[in-house]
């Protein structure tokens, strides 16, 4: 919110957009501000088919779709900003070459933001640490853990390798996956962010996608959580 009430102004006043053509403060600021906006939701259009299309990537390739998918967006769309603003003040447009230097600025930013993301600093050679939850499912468990759901006074453990039921608290299940990156959905529902695979909604509700096609309920009580955390 910071970034699109202040950066827009700031770089109206301080930046013509393209320097062979002459435009005003407002001109310049409805500029900016369309940059601001598209690159919000080209991220999060590209994030959505990096997650739907490519989850089972391996990390580096994904990535790679992703930068790719974001300026195979934001560039035309910015092109196409860029002429209805200029040519409607009876100017000459941009051509599309002159827009392209914003789109490898946005998506250089873009790596590099997500490139310190913690979960993507392991070596690729280190196998990630089991949560406690691990051991009390049966000793030739091998698979991933997808989601835990409450079901009376016990929980099922849905995995890669099918469904257990172990005695526990959900609350205390929910514990004992501490090293596993996770968010609760619903008050009976907790899902492994790497097992989401998209977002789909039906008859007005919101639902998680899994690996296993799975489809696990939103609750309005925790949507606005995923949303902040960039899950949904």
């Amino acid at each position: 919110m910071i970034a699109v009430l202040v950066f827009p102004p700031l770089l109206a006043s301080a930046f013509q957009p393209f320097s062979a053509i002459d435009l005003t403060f407002s001109q310049r600021l409805v500029f900016w501000v369309g940059v601001v906006v598209l690159a919000l939701c080209v991220t999060w259009v590209a994030r959505q088919v990096t997650r739907t299309c490519f989850s089972d990537f391996h990390f580096s390739w994904r990535e790679t779709t992703l930068v790719l998918v974001n300026l195979a967006l934001f560039v035309p769309a910015l092109w196409v900003l860029s002429y209805l603003l200029i040519t409607f003040n009876g100017q000459q447009a941009p051509g599309f070459l002159s827009v392209a230097p914003y789109g490898a600025l946005f998506v250089t930013g873009l790596v590099l933001v997500k490139g310190h993301r913690q979960t993507d600093l392991l070596p690729a050679d280190v196998e990630p640490v089991p949560p406690r939850l691990a051991k009390r499912l049966p000793e030739t468990f091998q698979g991933h853990i997808y989601r835990l759901t409450v079901r009376d006074h016990a929980v099922d453990v849905v995995t890669s390798e099918g469904t257990f039921t172990i005695r526990s608290r959900f609350s205390d299940a929910i514990a004992e996956m501490e090293s596993v990156p996770g968010h609760c959905t619903h008050r009976s529902h907790w899902v492994v962010d790497e097992a989401i695979t998209g977002v789909e909604r039906q008859s007005g509700k919101t639902y998680l996608r899994l690996k296993n096609g799975d489809l696990v309920p939103v609750s309005r009580k925790y949507k606005p959580m995923l949303e902040q955390d960039g899950v949904i």
